[in-house]
């Protein structure tokens, strides 16, 4: 059919609806995002703001300057390198678990009767109700030399003297996992619950041991839950500065502690400015895999 005849059976939005989204981007993403660059470009300055102007009126004549210096100091600085790098490891390490822990969680829970399920899902949901703060600061509880964990450990005689883990990596993984195991779970159930069990029947039904059905069917066609749960914890997890603050300690070296430190007690606007830039740029690299991986995906469906 011709182009014009699907251009009048096609439902006209309202202006107005389609105009929300876009507005709220561009108040909400785009005007921030442009402040912020801008001050990636400026001098650090004992002023307030902190920090002087790209752009001068100065004899009939505009003046911009660009300070280049914010950005060569990320690449020159090991401490911004091994920063961006501890993140990525971390937060790596953190999906890794995450994934380990959360793919049986959510195949146990699809599995489930649906009266069952609902309620399993509510366990899952129920912790991110409660305050994020919240949550990460009862770890600190349960982590201390004298939390619930060492408490337990010594009384079962596991130990004889208490383990120190809070305020160190261990404790960020722990703090990392525990809040964001729910944005690995969800996606995973959400592909799972969706599986055509049928398809196991009939690999048992041709010999195929449970394990070798696991891998050949179950694992391949749970591929796009693994992927999204993968992105939506490793993506935040890696400007994370909550949970090493409070559990890590000084030894967890992550960018959204330093991205902290520069515009709090540094001042450093300027350079924060580009820490923070620079942090978007990587995090935009996963994101748009992933949307090319969801569009080859619809293109393979619709075929």
């Amino acid at each position: 059919m011709s182009t014009g005849y699907w251009k009048r059976i096609r439902p006209k939005i309202p202006p107005l609806v389609v105009s929300v989204p876009y507005l709220w981007l561009i108040v909400f993403f785009a005007i921030p995002f442009l402040i912020v660059l801008k001050i990636s470009f400026a001098r650090s300055a004992i002023a307030q703001p902190p920090y002087l102007p790209i752009m001068e009126y100065i004899d009939n004549a505009l003046t911009l300057r660009l300070n280049l210096n914010n950005y060569l100091e990320l690449f020159t600085n090991s401490e911004y390198v091994l920063a961006y790098l501890s993140s990525i490891k971390i937060a790596a390490v953190s999906t890794g678990f995450c994934l380990l822990i959360g793919y049986p969680m959510a195949y146990a829970i699809a599995r489930l009767p649906a009266t069952a399920r609902s309620i399993a899902l509510m366990a899952v949901l129920l912790p991110s109700w409660t305050s994020f703060l919240i949550r990460v600061y009862a770890w600190v509880g349960i982590l201390d030399n004298n939390g619930i964990l060492n408490g337990w450990l010594m009384a079962l005689g596991v130990i004889d003297k208490p383990l120190r883990i809070l305020y160190t990596p261990t404790a960020a993984y722990i703090g990392i996992v525990y809040c964001y195991l729910p944005f690995m779970v969800l996606p995973l159930y959400a592909t799972l619950v969706k599986l055509d069990h049928r398809l196991l029947e009939a690999a048992y039904d041709l010999g195929a041991r449970p394990w070798k059905a696991f891998i050949s069917i179950t694992l391949p066609l749970s591929r796009p839950g693994i992927v999204a749960g993968c992105m939506l914890v490793m993506i935040p997890a890696i400007g994370e500065y909550v949970i090493p603050e409070m559990l890590g300690g000084s030894g967890t070296l992550m960018i959204g502690r330093v991205l902290w430190n520069e515009f709090s007690a540094n001042r450093n606007w300027p350079a924060a400015s580009a820490v923070a830039i620079v942090m978007l740029l990587l995090l935009s690299v996963p994101i748009l895999i992933f949307n090319r991986y969801r569009q080859r995906q619809m293109e393979d469906a619709a075929l």
